[in-house]
């Protein structure tokens, strides 16, 4: 293996979830205003997922006062400190790019479903 590639799987992180687009997934990314630091989480539904390895990268997206709103963040950055998965989405698709046109219950997932009930 070259140099380039052993720097690389060293950055990787390894407890990043195994999710797919279509999903809702909550990231919590550190942010810098002025001299403080803070975790901001932003949850939205996985609309991209693209690259490899350590340049590996997922946009969200999601409606926030009736305005969309996308955001793409590195998954092995230092910047983001974890990825949670809130829902998981069946789509047939692995680029949903027809959901920026979408609006209110036109743009919906419909949701797999995990699990137990609570009839068990």
């Amino acid at each position: 293996m070259n140099v380039i590639g052993i720097l690389e799987k060293e950055q990787e992180k390894t407890s990043v979830p195994d999710f797919r687009p279509g999903d809702t997934v909550k990231i919590y990314s550190k942010v810098v205003e002025g001299g403080k630091e803070r975790t901001q989480m932003f949850e939205g539904v996985v609309t991209v997922r693209k690259g490899r390895s350590s340049n590996e990268s997922v946009t969200l997206r999601r409606v926030s006062h009736g305005v969309g709103v996308e955001k793409s963040f590195l998954v092995h950055s230092p910047r983001v400190e974890r990825i949670e998965i809130s829902k998981r989405g069946i789509v047939r698709r692995s680029r949903l790019y027809y959901l920026s046109e979408k609006v209110g219950k036109a743009a919906r997932i419909r949701e797999k479903r995990t699990g137990k009930t609570d009839a068990e």
